[in-house]
């Protein structure tokens, strides 16, 4: 089925039936009265968010959407039979907007919920609500009033945790089809993915999220250029933002920093508080380059776009350093569901350039402390007694070992 986000339609409810004028005839009773009975209410058009539907296609053929009016009241105060409400199903995730006054009518985010979009019109009265004491014998009733009548725009806007966001052939779809079920089509020329794709990731056990892949952006999207706009109000429900950005891409003159600004400034063109959502680095296609050569360019990219935020290093294609990707966004939706502060690191970390700068100085620095801390101690140490030094023994003729100590020498012999 065609993937369809947008439709308008016309809903009409039911009106409702007319009033009956009606005298009581009964033998015996020749002035029974007026007892005409009051029309039903006509029907209403009711939206339901029903899962399983992921398109708006249906309403591209079917257009109108008309409620069943009321019945005619009838003698003996018989009420006439209400119009059937009116329910049409939509996709979990449509707004729905008045085409001609702009009103926001509701919001359909969870499955089972059901807005109201066009009030059937009420009975009309019978005569005998018109009885008096001065009237007697009335003859007026209510036509009935008529049902809401609206034309409506219906936008569905997918509802997903996570959103990937990047140029085209940044690795969207490999990602998605690395980490969920998710088989949406790759390929090696831009715009392969024409509409935006859903897919569970399974963390755990009782711990998954829903990631949306949607078409690539590029620079002048804001004036219709590639695919446009159109598929960003996709990712308005989503929790986080993850930035895919190519680091090897496969024209050289490209500019992956350049590029990821012209990115972020789309987002700003389109709506302030998308731009505003937490948004992650997330640098793919390592597998295309050595690891330190990778490292290298993934700290260009950071620095050049001085980035703060968690930055991941990855590769689609292999899987490398997905999982801890996934695990750092269950975290965040964890925590943001308790209503507690996330507090999420990203696996790959960058040092500052003054953090850089800094480290050859601390290390002198640390350097000379220790020397003047080494000199202080020795002289603060107490010198040690010379000892004398004794003289290795020596035999005499007379074959007596006598020890002979430095300091202690025998006075030379007189001569007789």
């Amino acid at each position: 089925m065609k993937f369809v986000d947008e439709a308008i339609a016309r809903v009409h409810a039911g009106n409702g039936g007319r009033g009956c004028v009606s005298f009581r005839r009964e033998k015996f009773i020749p002035f029974g009265g007026p007892d005409g009975g009051d029309g039903g209410g006509g029907g209403s058009v009711i939206l339901r968010a029903k899962e399983g539907i992921n398109t708006l296609a249906d309403f591209r053929i079917n257009r109108l959407f008309k409620a069943k009016n009321g019945e005619g009241g009838s003698g003996n105060d018989c009420t006439g039979r209400g119009g059937e409400d009116l329910y049409v199903d939509v996709p979990v995730g449509t707004t729905v907007t008045d085409s001609e006054t702009g009103e926001l009518l509701g919001d359909l985010k969870t499955a089972g919920q059901e807005l109201k979009v066009a009030q059937g019109g009420k009975g009309g009265f019978g005569n005998t609500k018109f009885k008096s004491s001065t009237n007697r014998a009335p003859r007026q009733f209510g036509p009935g009033l008529p049902g809401e009548q609206r034309v409506l725009n219906f936008e569905m806007k997918v509802i997903a945790d996570v959103g990937l966001l990047g140029l085209p052939n940044a690795g969207k779809s490999t990602l998605i089809r690395a980490v969920s079920a998710a088989k949406p089509r790759v390929a090696d020329y831009p715009f392969t993915t024409l509409y935006p794709n859903l897919g569970v990731v399974d963390v755990g056990q009782h711990r998954s999220f829903v990631m949306a892949d949607i078409p690539g952006l590029i620079e002048g999207a804001a004036e219709g250029a590639g695919l446009g706009h159109r598929f960003l109000k996709h990712l308005q429900r989503t929790g986080v933002l993850l930035h895919l950005i190519d680091m090897a891409p496969p024209d050289p003159a490209s500019d992956p920093i350049a590029d990821a600004k012209a990115i972020v400034g789309e987002l700003k063109k389109y709506d302030p508080e998308l731009a505003a959502k937490p948004r992650w680095l997330v640098i793919n296609k390592m597998d295309l380059l050595l690891p330190e050569e990778a490292r290298t360019r993934a700290e260009q990219i950071v620095r050049g776009l001085r980035f703060t935020g968690p930055v991941f290093l990855i590769s689609g294609v292999t899987g490398e350093g997905t999982r801890p990707l996934v695990e750092a966004v269950m975290q965040l939706l964890e925590a943001i569901r308790a209503g507690q502060p996330p507090e999420v690191r990203g696996t790959f970390q960058v040092e500052s350039p003054a953090a850089k700068a800094a480290k050859p100085k601390a290390r002198a620095k640390a350097q000379a402390k220790a020397t003047r801390k080494a000199k202080a101690k020795a002289k603060s140490r107490p010198k040690a007694k010379s000892r004398a030094k004794v003289k290795p023994v020596r035999k005499q003729k007379s074959g007596k070992a006598v020890a002979r100590r430095s300091s202690v020498r025998k006075a030379p012999a007189r001569k007789k």
